[in-house]
């Protein structure tokens, strides 16, 4: 590192969005996107000395986790267990002394950035019922060379009811992310996933061009494996996503995975469901679980048709944790 770069860095250290002696995350002196900094160590750096020196690995980078255990009680759903290591947080929004219905995993580093490595873990034992949303979406930014890191592990026991429905993740034009959803299920239990993205910023007009996507599923039943996918999209790909075998010209994308009982009177449901919302979704079955997927050219109307969906899902299965999350509406 140039002596230049590292006067650089020492000075943002002492502004306060370096790395602290424990090796935590610092509060931050102005408000800044990880986008600003990149942009201020590139301004800083000698061309000689850039190509050598940059890099996500060099930047302080998020480490998060947080776990989640629920059980039933004779009060309902009650915390059995809660890790978190920042910046993930749980919270748990109820009214009165009624027992925990939704959690809302949160993000307190403000979004994902190239290097970072999120995991979060929902257990839901015997006769559990949960829903776990987040509290807005993920913004996913560009990255120098390193994709960020996210993995969700779900599991259900018996007779437990788990909703997993966080909300979209907007991924900004170059932006690398790996992402992966692993699912345990036993029989008895009953299951609502969704993932969804959102790829560039509408509101800025943004296309996102360059960068890579790898969004995953696994989901096993009974310690067996019944279902794997993965979407991937990387450098040489983005220049033609509207090819119509592609994405044609769709930039939001969504799928959901349901697991319970009674699956083959459901998919008729959920695609008489579907039929009405929009032309844009379908639904199959698939080893012992229901796929669907969905598609919109804006991260609102993909919203609206989701939902739609859960709202009248929620009509077919009954009260419980498969409904619109509250927090959707904050």
């Amino acid at each position: 590192m140039s002596s230049e770069l590292g006067q650089s860095l020492i000075k943002e250290n002492n502004c306060g969005f370096g790395i602290d002696s424990q090796n935590r995350r610092t509060s931050w002196c102005n408000a800044m996107s990880p986008l600003d900094i990149t942009d201020r160590l590139i301004l800083s750096c000698p061309a000689e000395a850039c190509v050598d020196s940059l890099s996500d690995k060099r930047l302080q980078r998020a480490d998060g986790c947080g776990r989640l255990v629920v059980s039933d009680s004779e009060n309902g759903t009650r915390i059995e267990d809660v890790f978190e290591r920042s910046p993930t947080r749980f919270m748990f929004p109820r009214t009165g002394g009624r027992p925990v219905e939704e959690a809302v995993l949160i993000n307190t580093g403000g979004g994902v950035a190239g290097g970072d490595r999120l995991e979060c873990s929902v257990t839901a034992l015997r006769d559990a019922s949960i829903a776990v949303t987040s509290q807005a979406a993920e913004k996913v930014y560009r990255a120098l060379d390193e994709p960020a890191r996210v993995a969700t592990r779900l599991k259900a026991h018996e007779s437990a009811r788990l909703a997993w429905l966080p909300q979209e993740a907007i991924v900004f034009n170059g932006a690398r992310i790996h992402r992966t959803t692993e699912i345990e299920l036993f029989s008895g239990a009953e299951l609502l996933a969704l993932e969804w993205l959102v790829l560039g910023r509408a509101a800025h007009g943004e296309i996102v061009v360059g960068g890579c996507v790898l969004d995953g599923w696994r989901v096993k039943k009974d310690g067996r494996l019944i279902w794997a996918d993965t979407f991937r999209i990387s450098d040489e790909i983005f220049v033609h996503l509207n090819r119509r075998p592609l994405l044609s010209h769709f930039n939001c994308i969504a799928t959901v995975v349901y697991f319970g009982p009674d699956l083959d009177r459901k998919l008729e449901v959920l695609r008489e469901i579907l039929s009405a919302l929009t032309r844009d979704c379908a639904a199959t079955l698939v080893s012992g679980l229901i796929v669907v997927r969905f598609a919109a050219r804006q991260s609102s109307l993909l919203k609206l048709a989701l939902c739609s969906f859960l709202q009248q899902f929620e009509l077919e299965v009954g009260s419980g944790p498969f409904r619109v999350p509250k927090m959707w509406s904050c």
